[in-house]
């Protein structure tokens, strides 16, 4: 069963929270069996040791004598040496009887209940993993059910979607050929474009998608692209530095990435600010560098759902960085707070030669 990021986040906290919550129940239950069992094995030895003070038939003790005194006797004590217990000795009122049991010998039968234990204690975690990890897939059934509703839901919201654009644009461009430097109609396909782009992103983020891997021209693709960009970021300067290169690749994977990668830059950018796009054949790379805004957290622009700005929705990088992982493309980011930023991909895995 795979899971999505956001599933596999929900059963990774579930799983920690069962897991680690009746394990520590468990570990607090064992460590009382523990000194349960060290005290009955303080008491087992104390017996032996009454037992042994009738005949001192022991040979796992050690026999000595004390001096009467304000001792305790028939109690179980300890010290360096071990552990002793008093008892009085008959027609003798000078000395006690002190048998005593080895530290050694009591070390290794605490080593022996400790590795008892220890082993219950191991199946029992092992058994609470199992557990846990039914318990989590469980608990995130209601999340992955929702989650596909979501998604065909929003997957038949696209559908729909054709229908309309496609006759607004029809109609654009009957506009547009009965009345020649139409504005207004100009206007219209761009809407229709970002319609459509916004709808590619979405169909992007559910996934599901082929490829489909197949040669094109990279700067022509480019060329195309920053076009369209053109008419709708007038206040913006564009500068092409672009060697012809010949890739193979989604064309439409490219086409998203371009698109996001070059909104953002013009978006996020000043009046008057410039994006310069720069494709070297000889290294294989495509830079995207403007003078905008630029990013105060580069490292957290490739989540899901991450923004520093009230527009947009947070998946358009996220996207990028999808695709370009599906692809082989690597993906790098520069940025500086009020300077501008810089996209760098290397297309080695990419390009054809």
């Amino acid at each position: 069963m795979r899971l999505r990021s956001v599933e596999l986040e929900a059963f990774v906290k579930s799983f920690l929270l069962f897991f680690l919550s009746i394990s520590f129940l468990s570990s607090l239950l064992f460590y009382s069996i523990y000194k349960k069992e060290s005290e009955n094995l303080d008491r087992e030895i104390f017996s032996q040791m009454r037992a042994c003070s009738f005949d001192l038939k022991c040979s796992k003790f050690e026999i000595g004598f004390s001096k009467s005194g304000k001792s305790d006797l028939y109690t179980l004590k300890h010290e360096e040496n071990g552990l002793y217990a008093l008892f009085p000795i008959n027609d003798s009122s000078k000395y006690l009887l002190k048998i005593i049991y080895p530290y050694e010998n009591y070390q290794a039968d605490l080593k022996r209940v400790e590795r008892e234990i220890l082993k219950e204690f191991m199946i029992a975690i092992m058994v609470i993993a199992f557990l846990s990890v039914l318990f989590s897939l469980y608990a995130i059934n209601p999340l992955r059910r929702a989650l596909k509703l979501t998604e065909e839901f929003v997957r038949d919201i696209l559908h729909d979607f054709n229908t309309p654009l496609s006759v607004i644009r029809l109609n654009a461009r009957l506009l547009k050929n009965e009345s020649e430097n139409s504005k207004k109609s100009t206007r219209i396909e761009e809407a229709v474009e970002t319609l459509l782009r916004l709808q590619s992103n979405l169909r992007s983020y559910l996934g599901g998608e082929k490829m489909v891997s197949e040669p094109f021209r990279l700067d022509e693709l480019l060329r195309e692209r920053v076009e369209f960009m053109e008419r709708a970021y007038l206040q913006i300067h564009f500068l092409l530095k672009l060697e012809p290169m010949r890739v193979k690749c989604s064309r439409d994977a490219m086409i998203r990435i371009v698109d996001n990668v070059v909104g953002n830059a013009a978006k996020y950018n000043v009046d008057g600010g410039r994006v310069e796009i720069v494709l070297n054949a000889n290294k294989a790379t495509l830079a995207v560098i403007d003078t905008g805004i630029g990013i105060e957290n580069p490292r957290k622009i490739f989540d899901r759902f991450y923004k520093e700005h009230d527009r947009g929705m947070g998946i358009g990088l996220h996207i990028v960085k999808k695709l370009c992982d599906e692809m082989g493309i690597e993906i790098a980011v520069e940025s500086e707070k009020g300077k501008g930023s810089s996209f760098l991909f290397d297309l080695k895995k990419v390009t054809l030669r």
